[in-house]
């Protein structure tokens, strides 16, 4: 299973004095335990130090640049033809080599099906050609999930595991020539690769990590030893990249990346893990037992693995909600066949509002998810350092809850044909449309790489950067009374222009072109963002330090910006596009995402947020 980053926690000896707080961190813990105190220290160590920037940064600073998203970047003809010529190979291949619901049933994927994907160049499509891979662009890559999400989870989760977070994106971005060259060739051809984190006993927390690596006295290795649980990929892996603790004087918690060959003596395939969906993933627990890695096999150097793994899942997230396009699109096909074709009380029951309602969602979901997957893989294809922390998670979270609800309500239109298994529809000679399967493959594309609620925290903490950025340095008891005044002092003075400034209309650069409905639309963005401003800086102001624990309402304002962002980019999207049914769509995720604001900012003032928090206090203590 892709790991997941949750928060880090720590169990610290209560016997030892705190460490002193890291100096990178603006965010005071002297008041935390001693675990809060080390997992944010962790975490903020390795989080991208650079400020936000970008459009997704805008809209939570109450100044959406519309800018940015127009004229809607599009492939080159020479980037997209490059993309057809292996998109339409990689759909043949599909249709007619793979067995999707076989692929289920079994719980296998055959030997035949990985060899003709290798063959295809699939488990390469990033890296460059003169390391054996096909050298697409993130785009491309990107379209080729989506054609995979719609076909088969597991074919999904085999590829986008390996080049997502496996050997490939890491070295990409962070390996050296020598590494390189000698992985990236055998990667490209075939060699599965895997990620190593997660742990039985603590989850993805790095700062709890079991398992470690020391280095012998010769300086000429490490000795890897520990336990990993929920590897994807790892029964087939011939390469992981495995993290590991490597105290460091001032830093007991570092954590280091190494590449390790599973041929190696002392890596050992415990067991394999078995799940509700996606039953042929070759997910399991690796130990590791006295292996001794090269040196040359540290990725970005020591105490930087952490870092690695951010910055991987940074542009590995986009291949989740990619994958949604197409789970999307396929739910919207066979949903709109149904509802064409069956008859309730006199009419097709696609002309009854309910099923009606839900048809218009699917289709408004898969259009925006495709804008936003689009949207921030195009930013990696112009620069592939750009900062899309923010774009990315806004687009996985948004993408991968679209893509459940979808399955459901495919599943709820079709009643108990979707309830029922594709095999057992086609044993009685219905059509064997797989909801059932694809509803069980998709239910955890809310949990990899970063649960829902782990990306509410995640994008809630870099919302707030800038302002901790201003402010923190007012309330860090660890500075000087002095220069805690003038920090404040500082601040003060930029608020004082920063917040009468968010009640004032402005037009983010809408572009005058465009669709009257859909530049209404725009304007509701840039009314809706300054709202959305006002209202984290009123949290803050009203909650001080204590904000971090209301997750409940950051939630809420993460998801009022992600669905300010889903308005946005669908707009850019449709006027590119120019046919009316896209601007017919993106008029309708206009209007509903109005609507969910309007809950959401209500919610967030007035949810029993603090009697729901008793409540459940009762029953733990109970």
């Amino acid at each position: 299973m892709k790991a997941s980053l949750t928060p880090p926690t720590a169990t610290p000896d209560p016997e030892k004095k705190p460490a002193k707080p890291a100096e990178a961190s603006i965010i005071d813990t002297t008041k935390m335990s001693a675990g809060q105190r080390a997992a944010l220290e962790l975490a903020e160590s390795s989080r991208d130090s650079r400020e936000l920037s970008g459009f997704a940064a805008s809209i939570f600073d109450g100044t959406p640049d519309f800018s940015v998203l127009f004229p809607f970047p599009e492939q080159t003809q020479d980037d997209r033809a490059e993309g057809d010529a292996f998109l339409q190979k990689l759909g043949t291949f599909l249709r007619e080599r793979t067995d999707p619901d076989a692929i289920d049933r079994d719980g296998e994927i055959p030997d035949d099906v990985i060899q003709g994907l290798a063959t295809l160049g699939a488990f390469g499509i990033k890296i460059p050609k003169d390391l054996g891979g096909l050298g697409l662009s993130q785009t491309n890559y990107s379209r080729a999930a989506m054609l995979l999400g719609g076909h088969c989870g597991n074919l999904t989760a085999l590829l986008s595991a390996h080049q997502s977070i496996g050997i490939p994106q890491p070295l990409l971005a962070f390996g050296t020539d020598e590494q390189k060259k000698k992985y990236l060739p055998q990667c490209a051809a075939g060699g599965i690769s895997a990620f190593a984190l997660t742990e039985t006993e603590v989850g993805s927390d790095p700062a709890r990590m079991k398992t470690s690596a020391k280095l012998s006295e010769d300086g000429s290795h490490w000795i890897l030893d520990g336990e990993k649980l929920w590897c994807t990929n790892g029964l087939k892996a011939k390469h992981l990249i495995v993290m590991a603790r490597t105290p460091m004087p001032g830093k007991p918690n570092a954590i280091t990346a190494f590449i390790v060959e599973t041929a190696w003596p002392g890596v050992e395939i415990v067991t394999r893990c078995r799940f509700m969906g996606l039953r042929a993933l070759y997910n399991g627990v690796i130990r590791f037992t006295n292996v001794k890695i090269p040196r040359e096999n540290v990725v970005a150097g020591e105490g930087k693995g952490l870092k690695v793994a951010l910055t991987t899942l940074n542009t590995g997230r986009l291949t989740l909600p990619a994958a949604c396009v197409g789970l999307l699109r396929r739910c919207l096909d066979i949903a709109v066949s149904w509802s064409r074709d069956r008859e309730q009380w006199g009419q097709a029951i696609g002309k009854h509002e309910a099923i009606a309602g839900k048809l218009a969602d699917l289709a408004a979901d898969a259009f925006a998810t495709e804008a936003m997957v689009r949207y921030t893989s195009a930013l990696v294809d112009v620069d592939k350092h750009a900062d899309i922390r923010l774009e990315a998670a806004m687009a996985k979270l948004w993408g991968t809850e679209a893509g459940w609800h979808g399955a459901d309500s495919t599943m709820q239109i079709k009643g108990g044909r979707g309830y029922e298994t594709a095999d057992s529809l086609r044993n009685r000679g219905d059509k064997p449309d797989p909801i059932e399967r694809l509803l069980r493959d998709s239910r955890i594309n809310t949990i990899f790489e970063g649960s829902t609620e782990i990306m509410h925290l995640f994008i809630a903490r870099e919302a707030l950067d800038p302002h901790l950025r201003r402010g923190a340095a007012a309330l860090d008891t660890r500075k000087a009374a002095g220069e805690r005044l003038s920090a404040a002092a500082k601040a003060g003075v930029f608020y004082a222009k920063w917040y009468p400034a968010r009640w004032l209309p402005g037009s983010g650069h809408i572009p005058h072109a465009l669709d009257r409905p859909l530049k209404h639309g725009l304007h509701d963005v840039a009314k809706l963002s300054r709202k959305l401003a006002r209202t984290l800086f009123h949290s803050m102001a009203k909650n001080g330090p204590k904000l971090e624990r209301r997750q409940l309402l950051l939630g809420r304002l993460v998801d009022i910006g992600t669905e300010l962002f889903a308005m946005s980019a669908a707009i850019a999207y449709a006027h590119s596009l120019k046919d009316e049914a896209s601007i017919k769509t993106a008029r309708f995720i206009c209007h509903r995402g109005k609507r969910r604001i309007a809950t959401l900012f209500s919610d967030a003032a007035k949810s029993p947020d603090a009697e729901a928090y008793r409540l459940a206090k009762s029953l733990l203590e109970s």
